[in-house]
């Protein structure tokens, strides 16, 4: 009889956690060189050398690979014949451990949790609770799958109940393009097929914790017709020529992953979630005789990769720089910034907004007036750093207020990540304003450009307050132009006329 003790449970998912934030698994690594080595659109290829950078460098420096550490979501397998040692709950212990590495001051992972999801929306500060999924399972031994989300990934999720003889390529084909690239692709898709809504969420979810492995199955070919509609996405998903952060390219996504079950007679149910480049996930067996030991990896299973500034690059020192400036910029062009930067997301901006409802002036130090805003949410500094990984968040969950930003508060450019929307296009045209990004996904190395960081406004909403950063030669791409030209839209249309694919645009 196998007792499981409750450290051994509390210490596992700590160190489990700890352990995911920086490291990568070696299969990803693989995929992701690999992906490297094919691309054919410099764009992207510049894209997943500085992901690739990155992710060596988290892994140096045990610093998180993404900003955002996630939220937690555990798969347990609890095997029947185990007994337990723990004055607590099967979900109090995974929490415990949640709350402990978040809280870890070697190594601080960001808090995003919010309770009640309406209203209020507390930062619960630990990013406690975890999303727990358990099954009882035959066996003495307890198997726990611990991973940690990203909300740009999981806000691109979608769910459809097709009618049974409708194509389940067709759907996928058709939605892909509409998730933008707020996913930080390339990176894995899972799809589950059947059940119930939930249960097809739940496997679409589950599929994601497998390891990497479409070019074995394209060695050795498809066994079952599973398998068969893997490949078949992975290749047409590719010839969408979304590419590496949405900028057109031949790689879109490493792997695509399939858990099916039976389902109604009357019902297809298919839910598919996107995994980013920054996938975080790590398995367990717990047998009675200790925590879970996860091995290192080797900073061999990393390839030597540098990133250099293309030729066209150009040197940006924002102090000086205005309209006339910013109007000269081209689409897709590199910019090396230095200066000031103010922050802000969603919370922020909902505040800033509330002001100018009310008539009232924004808070002493808050002045946008033709300054850029660089919309994260980073993690907490520890040590000599200026601040911790600061990678963007998606930017087109601030359209709504980029109107205002640029007319009512003067803002001169926008910094994040992924496509803006129709209506956020216009308003940059209109304003001569400008949109670049940074790479989600290299949150690490991006944060190296941030030589000091000092809140001014909002200090209660932790990571969603307004700071200032002093940048140097921090690496950004122009997104949108001073005319509206928008890269999101012209390179994966370039690149599929190279592939020879044709599919309905989707509306930004």
């Amino acid at each position: 009889m196998t007792i499981i003790n409750q450290e051994d449970v509390i210490q596992s998912v700590a160190d489990s956690l700890q352990y995911i934030s920086y490291y990568h698994s070696p299969d990803f690594i693989q995929a992701m060189h690999s992906a490297w080595l094919r691309e054919e659109s410099e764009s992207a290829k510049n894209a997943i050398s500085q992901i690739l950078i990155n992710s060596r460098m988290s892994a140096e420096g045990r610093r998180p690979i993404c900003q955002d550490t996630g939220i937690v979501v555990v798969f347990v397998k609890v095997g029947m014949k185990i007994q337990w040692q723990t004055s607590m709950s099967l979900d109090e212990m995974i929490n415990q451990g949640v709350r402990q590495a978040y809280l870890n001051p070697d190594n601080p992972l960001r808090a995003s949790i919010v309770d009640p999801p309406l209203g209020k929306r507390m930062n619960t500060a630990d990013n406690t609770p975890a999303v727990i999924h358990v099954e009882m399972v035959p066996g003495d031994k307890l198997g726990i799958t611990v991973s940690a989300k990203g909300g740009g990934s999981e806000n691109k999720s979608k769910f459809a109940i097709l009618n049974p003889s409708d194509s389940v390529t067709d759907w996928v084909l058709e939605t892909v393009p509409k998730m933008g690239a707020g996913w930080c692709p390339p990176g894995v898709l899972g799809i589950g097929l059947g059940g119930s809504a939930e249960k097809a969420m739940v496997m679409a979810k589950e599929s994601l914790m497998e390891p990497i492995d479409i070019q074995d199955l394209i060695s050795r070919g498809p066994s079952n017709a599973t398998e068969e509609l893997r490949l078949e996405l992975f290749e047409k998903v590719n010839n969408l020529g979304i590419g590496a952060q949405g900028l057109g390219g031949v790689t879109t996504v490493l792997d695509v992953k399939i858990n099916q079950y039976p389902t109604h007679a009357a019902s297809l149910p298919v839910a598919m979630i996107p995994n980013c480049a920054a996938t975080r996930h790590a398995h367990f067996i717990l047998d009675g005789s200790g925590p879970a030991h996860l091995a290192q990896p080797k900073l061999a299973d990393w390839p030597e990769i540098s990133w250099e500034p293309g030729s066209d690059t150009l040197k940006v020192n924002l102090e000086e720089t205005d309209q006339d400036a910013i109007a000269k910029w081209k689409p897709g062009q590199t910019l090396l910034l230095s200066g000031k930067i103010l922050t802000g997301r969603d919370a922020a901006h909902k505040r800033i907004a509330d002001y100018f409802e009310r008539g009232e002036k924004l808070p002493n130090g808050v002045d946008f007036h033709n300054r850029f805003i660089y919309y994260v949410g980073p993690v907490d500094a520890v040590g000599s750093e200026a601040v911790g990984p600061a990678g963007p968040t998606t930017a087109t969950r601030m359209d709504k207020f980029t109107d205002m930003m640029l007319d009512q508060a003067g803002l001169l450019g926008m910094i994040g990540k992924a496509e803006r929307g129709a209506a956020a296009i216009e308003s940059i045209r209109q304003h001569k304003s400008v949109y670049l990004i940074a790479v989600g996904g290299a949150a690490y190395l991006v944060s190296k450009a941030i030589k000091s960081a000092r809140v001014i406004a909002f200090e209660d909403l932790g990571m969603e307050a307004i700071y200032e950063f002093e940048v140097d030669e921090m690496p950004v791409t122009v997104a949108v132009d001073s005319q509206g030209e928008s890269v999101h839209r012209t390179g994966p249309e370039v690149w599929r006329n190279k592939l020879g694919v044709k599919v309905e645009e989707p509306a930004l």
